[in-house]
């Protein structure tokens, strides 16, 4: 024991280098450790926040072509069920017409309006009928509720109509009980509303008269519906007479062409270039 202690104060000096070796390499050891955990475990975490971040990117870029898909199907849907409804509409009015007592369809060709000019003076429709339809200029178009104008120019497939809410449209017409006898022109402003003109004073005429195409027109076939008389002013030699147009051009979709009045004798003699 007293040779242990010799030695160790002898040596002691390379015995506390040893010691001092040994802790500094425990602690270079520890250090290394606690280094590489934290740099495995800032690994692991920056991983993880690029793979969350990443599924987000590709959640948002799943999710809007997603949405993308959803809106076309939804469009379809849409487009679909207008399609539906329209057709629908368009078999229900046909169907009215078919049925109209009134009117013997058999001679009538069909067609809808596909377009329309309204303004104040110079109003004018489109049909889905043309010349491969049996379609000719002046034919006369109606529904069964009245008179909607006449064709004024033909295409294959299309045609324009005049209505009577145009200033350059004139028919005859004649009323039903009275049986005044006028010509129907339109002066602008309200589409519902139309002027007869060149009914004398001496005529019987009275409100709520329903006035008619009559067999004087060039054009038109006679008793077809014009409207009824809502106002009557004397004048000097004529009435100033307005009448409420049978037909509601703002909700006009489906019409009849009635076959063409041939009548080159009259219109000869008569030296009219004009139909009325």
């Amino acid at each position: 024991m007293q040779k242990f202690f010799s030695l160790f104060i002898r040596y002691n000096s390379y015995l506390l280098f040893i010691v001092y070796c040994s802790i500094s390499f425990l602690f270079i050891k520890f250090q290394d450790e606690n280094m590489l955990a934290k740099l495995r475990t800032s690994g692991i975490e920056f991983s993880a926040f690029m793979a969350d971040k990443m599924m987000s990117y590709s959640y948002v870029l799943n999710l809007k072509k997603e949405n993308d898909r959803l809106m076309q199907v939804n469009a379809d849907l849409l487009a679909r069920v207008l399609n539906s409804e329209t057709a629908a509409l368009d078999q229900r009015t046909r169907r009215k017409l078919e049925t109209d007592t009134t009117l013997n369809v058999s001679k009538f060709i069909m067609a809808r309006v596909v377009n329309r000019k309204f303004s104040d003076r110079e109003n004018m429709l489109m049909i889905n009928a043309g010349s491969n339809d049996g379609i000719k200029k002046d034919m006369t178009v109606l529904t069964p509720d009245g008179l909607v104008g006449r064709i004024s120019s033909v295409s294959e497939h299309f045609a324009k109509v005049m209505p009577v809410i145009n200033t350059d449209f004139k028919v005859a017409v004649v009323s039903e009980k009275s049986n005044s006898m006028g010509v129907l022109s339109w002066n602008g402003g309200k589409e519902f509303i139309a002027q007869i003109e060149h009914i004398p004073i001496s005529s019987s005429l009275k409100l709520n008269e329903q006035m008619n195409t009559s067999d004087f027109s060039t054009f038109s076939i006679r008793g077809i519906p014009v409207g009824k008389v809502v106002s009557i002013t004397p004048d000097k030699l004529f009435y100033i007479v307005e009448i409420k147009l049978a037909v509601d051009f703002s909700s006009l979709t489906q019409v009849l062409i009635a076959p063409l009045k041939v009548d080159p004798e009259k219109i000869e003699l008569l030296g009219e270039v004009t139909p009325n």
